[in-house]
């Protein structure tokens, strides 16, 4: 397998904050998805990082100070994040992307215009290796 596209859950079908959410914006939507962690996009569709539960916790600490009224008045790009998960080419290798894989629970991929077009879960590539080593089970 050397197609990364085989891996790929499309924008259409990814959680995702367009650059000027709100706070409170990014509380609800990583809530309602169930994720610890989301991609962040320009509204042309640019991957821009990542947010993490952990981001949000410090930005509501060091920003709203705990007050979710103020969260509507902030956006997410005032957060500091940790690390933003880093992104892939379509035609990234199958190797680069498994590690990246390893230190990433998700990896963004873009095309040649740095346009997102959606992620690879560590699951995704979990289970398709768990598929070819255990294939009576």
């Amino acid at each position: 397998m050397n197609n990364i596209l085989f891996f790929l859950t499309p924008k259409a079908l990814c959680a995702f904050l367009y650059e000027d959410s709100t706070i409170r914006q990014a509380i609800e939507k990583m809530e309602a998805a169930g994720y610890s962690s989301i991609p962040i996009l320009s509204k042309q569709g640019e991957y821009r990082g990542t947010l993490t539960e952990g981001d949000l916790l410090w930005g509501l600490k060091n920003l709203c100070y705990m007050d979710m009224r103020q969260a509507e008045a902030h956006r997410i790009m005032e957060i500091s994040r940790r690390k933003d998960n880093i992104p892939v080419r379509v035609t990234t290798s199958m190797h680069e992307l498994i590690e990246r894989a390893t230190h990433q629970n998700f990896v963004p991929v873009v095309d040649d215009k740095d346009a997102f077009i959606g992620i690879v879960t560590r699951k995704s590539i979990i289970q398709y290796c768990e598929q070819r080593l255990f294939p009576e089970d």
